[in-house]
This record gives C-alpha cells, sequence and structure tokens, in this order.
C-alpha cells in the first residue's frame, strides 16, 4: 500500500541521502549486507525480551532496506544482481525476525502460538512469490494492505508492549492473507485477458522494474532457416554445429 501510493515522495527524499552515502564510499550492497546484519540483531533482542531495543534495530533494518535502492541509482550500479541480492536478503530478513518472535514466544506463551509468526512467514513468502511470478509472465502484482514496510511498522508498534505483540501478529496474519488472496484474484483477472500485441517481459532491478519488448525475440525466429527458406543443416554436419553454437548464444 505504502509503496503504490507513496514511493514516488519517498524516493524524492531519499534520493539525495542516497547520492550522499555513494559520496563518501558505500555501496548499496553494503547496505544490504549490514541490514540483514542488523535484521539478526532483532531477532536475537527480541528472542531475549529486550523489545524496545528491538524496536530501534528494527528502525535501523528498515534504514538499510530503504536506502540501497537510492545508493544504487545514484551511483549507477543498479542491476538484476542486486535486484536479486535485494530481494534474497529481504526473505532472510522477514525468517530471522519471525524465527525471534517464535522464540520469544516459547518463553511467554506456551502453547500453539508459537505456530503463529511461521504461518506468517508462510503467507509472506507466497505474497512475495506472488509477485515474482506475475513479473515473471510480464503481470505486475503490487499493491496489497500488508506489504514489507506495513509489517515493519505493525512489528515496531507489536514491540512497544509484550501485551501488544500477539494481537500485532494477528493482525499481521489476517491482512497479509487478504493482502495474498487479493494478488491471486488480480493476477488471475489479467492473466485471463488476451495478451496484447505489444506484450512486454518485465524485469525488477533494485531501483525499479525494467521491461524488455519480445519483438527481439520474434524478429529472431522470423529469422530461423525455417521462416526464410534457407535450408536447414543435416546433423552432424560443420554447418550444424556451427548453428547449435549459435543457439547457445540466444
Amino acid at each position: 500500500m505504502f509503496d503504490g501510493r507513496w514511493r514516488d515522495t519517498v524516493d524524492r527524499g531519499t534520493g539525495p541521502v542516497g547520492r550522499k552515502l555513494q559520496q563518501v564510499g558505500i555501496s548499496a550492497d553494503v547496505l544490504t549486507a549490514t541490514g540483514l546484519v542488523s535484521a539478526g540483531a532483532t531477532a536475537v533482542a527480541v528472542a531475549t525480551g529486550h523489545l524496545h531495543l528491538a524496536i530501534l534495530l528494527l528502525i535501523l533494518t528498515g534504514l538499510h532496506d530503504l536506502l540501497d535502492g537510492p545508493v544504487a541509482k545514484a551511483s549507477g550500479t543498479s542491476s538484476v544482481r542486486g535486484a536479486f541480492f535485494d530481494s534474497v536478503t529481504d526473505r532472510v530478513s522477514d525468517a530471522l525476525i519471525l524465527g525471534g518472535i517464535a522464540w520469544c514466544l516459547v518463553s511467554t506463551h506456551p502453547g500453539h502460538l508459537v505456530l503463529l509468526p511461521f504461518a506468517i512467514l508462510g503467507v509472506t513468502s507466497l505474497v512475495s512469490y506472488q509477485r515474482a511470478k506475475a513479473e515473471s509472465l510480464g503481470i505486475s502484482a503490487k499493491g496489497g494492505l500488508m506489504e514489507r514496510a506495513e509489517r515493519m511498522i505493525l512489528l515496531g508498534i507489536g514491540f512497544l508492549s509484550a501485551a501488544f505483540l500477539v494481537p500485532v501478529l494477528w493482525v499481521m496474519l489476517v491482512l497479509t492473507s487478504t493482502t495474498a488472496a487479493g494478488r491471486f484474484v488480480k493476477v488471475w483477472r489479467l492473466a485471463e485477458a488476451p495478451a496484447p500485441a505489444s506484450a512486454r517481459r518485465v524485469r525488477r532491478t533494485r531501483t525499479g522494474v525494467r521491461a524488455s519488448s519480445r519483438s527481439a525475440a520474434r524478429s529472431a525466429a522470423g529469422s530461423s532457416p525455417a521462416a526464410t527458406g534457407r535450408p536447414v543443416a543435416r546433423p552432424g554436419s560443420e554447418s550444424a554445429g556451427k548453428l547449435a553454437v549459435r543457439g547457445e548464444c540466444v
């Protein structure tokens, strides 16, 4: 929800900070990696019952996640590799923090309640997978009531007091499940529509989404031996070997 409505405003605010960090030699990958470290520290703080300390560490984790994109943009290093690294560390950070909460619940709420953070983690992974799979198919699946920014804010509220933690977790589970259901319906409906003539394949980067047209692939297919009427090399011949090599490069 926040990502869709206030992304441009946030980018304008964090852009100058990203440029300053880039000027002092801090890279986007360093911010992503140290964000993972702070997420681990947050998990330890929660597991040991230091909830107020966990709030500070959670804010630090969020700042790292917020600024790695602007730093990558300022340094001109936005890439698919960076987006992959960022997405993986986000999932690991979620697992660490929710695992720390589960550890805390073992001590304070014996019983099946310890499964609640793992249920949230499962639905959270589903939400992330839906977006990744939809974008690989050329369909946008952003939005929803409970994306990562909203989850971080709710967790911060839950860490204010041990009495808040369990109710906040239930709210997170309900809203995240609603988000997953909403994304499924959205993608299902968009996938039913006929693909436009200028269908585009979407590729994510750390700072946004890049799209590449399929026309190149179509033109390559149109220039194949079968399409142009040129003879096709027989298996085992020298020309067949050359065609095989070219096929690997496409």
